[in-house]
Order: structure tokens, then sequence, then C-alpha cells
């Protein structure tokens, strides 16, 4: 089990990321998706057993990059949540270590992604997917 290391999904361009101009630049049946390994996933050393996972269930990982990301970017990125309570404490858990960021690509990418991975809410996703072997929650000691 992957328990406490956060994936997350993301529906934006990650054009800038990978100089791509569009995530719907793919076979027009598929769909592409982001996801994010966060600094805890990539330090304990999971991106093997997250990347088998991810390919044992059809989707194929377009581009991947490893980078460290700095303030300015994470704000940026996570710009909607800023008036949150738990945004200060996200830009810093996010700028703590590597991250390892994924474009997937397959058909019905985005809802597949989705379903694979659970909730986002850690309280929802240990009722919904206790025993899934893909398990991302969010740390509650992180925000």
């Amino acid at each position: 089990m992957l328990r406490g290391f956060v994936v997350i999904v993301v529906l934006v361009s990650v054009a800038s990321l990978f100089s791509i101009s569009s995530l719907a630049t793919a076979d027009l049946e598929n769909e592409r998706t982001l996801a994010i390994v966060k600094p805890d996933g990539v330090s304990g050393k999971y991106i093997s057993s997250i990347k088998k996972i991810i390919l044992e269930s059809r989707f194929t990982i377009q581009k991947e990059l490893t980078i460290h990301l700095d303030e300015d970017s994470v704000t940026h990125f996570y710009a909607e949540h800023s008036t949150k309570s738990f945004f200060p404490s996200l830009v810093k858990y996010m700028t703590s270590g590597q991250v390892l960021i994924m474009v997937l690509e397959k058909t019905n990418a985005i809802a597949d992604w989705r379903a694979l991975i659970g909730p986002t809410d850690a309280r929802k996703a240990k009722v919904t997917h206790p025993d899934t072997g893909l398990l991302f929650l969010l740390q509650s000691s992180s925000f």
C-alpha cells in the first residue's frame, strides 16, 4: 500500500512545464491529465510503485519531470486556493522537496485517474478507498 503519499490531479495546461502546445494534442480519442507525486512520495522512493500502478491501469506516461518547485511557481499553480486557511502550509509543503510531474494519457484519462486515486480529501478517501493499492492521501499534518 502507498498510504500517506500524495498524487494530485490538476486539469490545467502544463504547456509551460513541458513545452507542449496543448494537453489535447494527442490522439483525438485520448485525453491527457496531470499527476504530481508530492515531496513525501518522491523522498519515500515510491515512484517505481506509483508508475507501475499507473501503467497497469493502461495509462501512458507521455512526459515526466522531477523538479524542486519554487515558492512563486507553487503560489501561481495553486492560486485558486490562495484564500483558504491551508494555503501557506500547502506552499511550504510543495516547496519542501522534489516532486514528480507526469502527463498521463489514455481514453477517458481524467475520469479514470480520478477514480483510481479516489477523493483528494483524506477523510473521504479513508472511507471510500480503504484497501485500494493506489491510495494517495493528503497528509493530515500538512494542512
